[in-house]
């Protein structure tokens, strides 16, 4: 079972930026597509962006292009999404995810909250008109 910590939330101005972490507690995070979804309440778990376990390929809504940057670090294993141009409508809680299988690569068909197992508890990010 893969345990996941999101951190880096916060509440910035709009057009401020803000730097989200993901950590892992086990290796097995290292061979495994990691994503980031937003939830606000009342609606399901949105998908954000997502990167391969090489961290070669990488997916995002098309909301946040441009905008937004996920990276990773297997060695410590971290994934991190770089947020920039924040609007108000990216106010979520945002989560990072994983699949039990470790079998997801990032595309659109990979792209919905009930494909992965396991979450963290969220960190909320607030952007302030």
């Amino acid at each position: 079972q893969v345990q996941l910590l999101e951190s880096g939330g916060g509440l910035v101005q709009a057009g401020g930026s803000l730097r989200l972490s993901c950590a892992a507690s086990e290796g097995a995070f290292s061979s495994k597509t990691i994503p980031w979804f937003r939830q606000v309440p009342g609606k399901d778990r949105e998908f954000v962006a997502s990167i391969s376990w090489s961290g070669k390929t990488t997916y995002y809504t098309d909301s946040v292009k441009g905008r937004f940057t996920i990276s990773r670090d297997n060695a410590k294993n971290t994934v991190s999404l770089q947020m920039s141009s924040l609007k108000p409508e990216d106010t979520a809680i945002y989560y990072c995810g994983a699949d039990k299988l470790g079998t997801i690569h990032p595309g659109p068909s990979r792209s919905y909250w009930y494909q992965y197992d396991f979450w963290g508890q969220g960190t909320q990010v607030t952007v302030s008109s």
